[in-house]
């Protein structure tokens, strides 16, 4: 197989397939300098900024969105692969860092927003780089929890053999995460990667049309193209702007998903080979005489690079390793000490805050927590009972792969708040009782979690256990509970503990939505602390994102946490 690849790598001459690499090159190359120039726009607090809804322009604002969306993104998959990694090998760390990780993710992604944004602002005086880097941090925030808890959950589960082979061959740190830790975790990676990206379309519109401190910023963007549009009931602008977005997430998909999904199969962990997930844009690649000379020169390159760190590695000293390894715990423990120093200052700050509120003001938001607990557990249950089977049946079928993907990354990435008043009208028209409908509302933005994660559970299982269930005849029933239940379970929890996460977040704008003059109100956390905000009453909304925060974390230990652990014991793959 590899003589045939060597020979079809050496007949590849300079064609059309080259021509077009280059000018889509040179195309995206001549837009990043172009945003790279409007970076440099000036901006000053207090100024007013407006956005053209002019139609011709919405091809531009499509693209800064998307450099936006991809620096997030960049920045979400440095941060997983730290964070995790830091978490998944450093036991005493991992007792701080897994229930920040909770609380980071139970922060709504306007309350990032509106801390980064001042600080931003004056890091970066005069200059609109300030509320762009705000905006990809918002972004960021709304991507990198779920991609974190998926590679950390996937370093957690490598298998015993896998490690101990690792260690008897001593390899460097490099090469253990490049050739063992991002393989094994890949799959699983990649599907909840494209999850976090669909979140970051969710919160694009909030990330770009900011106000804060009575400074209305209007980032040159599709998101807050669309906020404008339904801020001045332009339906025009409003459905153009929603075709451009279902354009470009297509756009995504057949250019950087699809080839992203097809090219991670190969890191399935099997003998036999089934059908296999494509892509014709990555099949394009593949033929490319200039792209397979980059691909060569990368690898050397990184093989050379990697090689002169291990045999530097050779000539250290026990003494030195034992030294260098001290530094390394004080610099971890360093950093961890002064996040929480930073923390503890506005942790007093709200302490001094809550404590204005009366003993009826604490305890009644613990009732509303109770309230929107059950609702998240409902949330996620109803959403399990139709991802499950579905996940499934696209996971287990490549075809259906090709022709789902697309369709389930428009429902994902389409900001479900958006439908949100049409639900409320018709709420109004039925009578539904808000306590019950803020439930499908909350499912909107969270089932494609557990989608997602069982979508990539599917795909990872061996074609030979496939294989296996059909020479012991299984089938129907016998077959879920033997094989496709067991391989994609430790996939679902973590599903469970984002969409829970998500849930949680998302029950700011369900538990409390409006129609013109009409408003329909759920009890519960979300609605406190939405009413809260409105009021400006800052110990009330500390106190209740503090609940929040304290039900997620006690969630995610007393329930996700065994699931998974149950996960890594019976049903690893390994």
């Amino acid at each position: 197989m590899q003589q045939v690849l060597v020979q079809e790598q050496s007949k590849r001459r300079f064609g059309l397939v080259d021509i077009f690499v280059l000018l889509f090159a040179f195309g995206l190359l001549s837009f990043l300098l172009t945003f790279g120039k409007d970076m440099r726009a000036p901006f000053f607090p207090g100024q007013t900024m407006q956005l053209d809804l002019n139609q011709a322009l919405l091809p531009y604002y499509a693209g800064r969105s998307l450099v936006r969306m991809f620096l997030a993104y960049g920045l979400a998959l440095l941060f997983t692969f730290v964070y995790a990694r830091v978490a998944a090998y450093r036991p005493q760390a991992r007792l701080v860092m897994l229930p920040m990780l909770d609380i980071l993710q139970s922060i709504p992604v306007l309350g990032f927003l509106s801390v980064s944004v001042t600080g931003l602002i004056r890091l970066f005086p005069g200059s609109i780089i300030g509320p762009e880097l705000a905006a990809i941090f918002a972004i960021f925030t709304g991507q990198a929890w779920n991609m974190t808890f998926s590679f950390y959950y996937s370093l957690s589960s490598i298998p015993k053999e896998f490690n101990e082979v690792a260690a008897m061959t001593r390899i460097s740190a490099w090469e253990r995460f490049a050739k063992l830790e991002v393989p094994y975790g890949m799959i699983g990676l990649v599907w909840n990667s494209m999850m976090s990206f669909g979140g970051g379309w969710f919160f694009l519109a909030a990330s770009e049309a900011i106000t804060v401190l009575g400074t209305n910023i209007r980032l040159p963007g599709l998101g807050s193209y669309m906020a404008t549009a339904i801020t001045q009931g332009n339906m025009q602008a409003i459905y153009a702007s929603i075709f451009t977005m279902i354009g470009v997430i297509l756009l995504v998909d057949q250019l950087f998903w699809r080839p992203l999904v097809a090219w991670s199969q190969k890191y399935k962990l099997e003998q036999s080979e089934g059908e296999a997930a494509e892509s014709w844009f990555l099949n394009l690649l593949r033929k490319s005489l200039l792209v397979g000379q980059i691909n060569k020169l990368t690898a050397k390159q990184v093989n050379n690079a990697a090689t002169r760190f291990r045999r530097a590695q050779v000539g250290i000293n026990k003494s030195r390793s034992t030294y260098r390894a001290n530094a390394q715990r004080v610099v971890t423990w360093g950093l961890i000490l002064g996040l929480l120093y930073v923390a503890g200052k506005y942790v007093v700050v709200g302490i001094n805050l809550v404590l204005q509120l009366k003993g009826s003001e604490l305890l009644t938001p613990l009732g509303y927590g109770t309230l929107t607990f059950l609702r998240v557990l409902c949330s996620t249950a109803l959403a399990t009972l139709w991802t499950v089977p579905v996940g499934v049946a696209i996971g287990l079928n490549p075809k259906m792969a090709r022709l789902a993907q697309p369709v389930v990354q428009i429902a994902a990435s389409f900001p479900a708040n958006m439908i949100f008043p049409f639900v409320t009208l018709l709420y109004l028209n039925f009578q539904v009782n808000m306590g019950v409908g803020s439930i499908p509302l909350m499912m909107l933005g969270t089932q494609w979690y557990i989608l997602f994660n069982v979508i990539a559970g599917a795909s990872a299982i061996p074609n030979d256990l496939k294989e296996a269930s059909l020479v012991l005849g299984l089938r129907n029933l016998d077959k879920w509970k033997k094989l496709i239940l067991p391989s994609i379970f430790p996939f679902l929890v973590t599903g469970w503990v984002t969409a829970s996460g998500g849930a949680w977040n998302a029950s700011i704008v369900a538990e409390i939505v409006s129609w013109q003059s009409h408003s329909l109100v759920a009890p519960g956390l979300g609605s406190y602390i939405t009413l809260a905000t409105s009021e400006g009453n800052w110990a009330k909304i500390i106190w209740g994102i503090v609940i929040m925060a304290l039900f997620v974390v006690l969630t995610n230990r007393l329930v996700w946490r065994k699931l998974y652990a149950v996960a890594q014991e019976k049903y690893s793959l390994g």
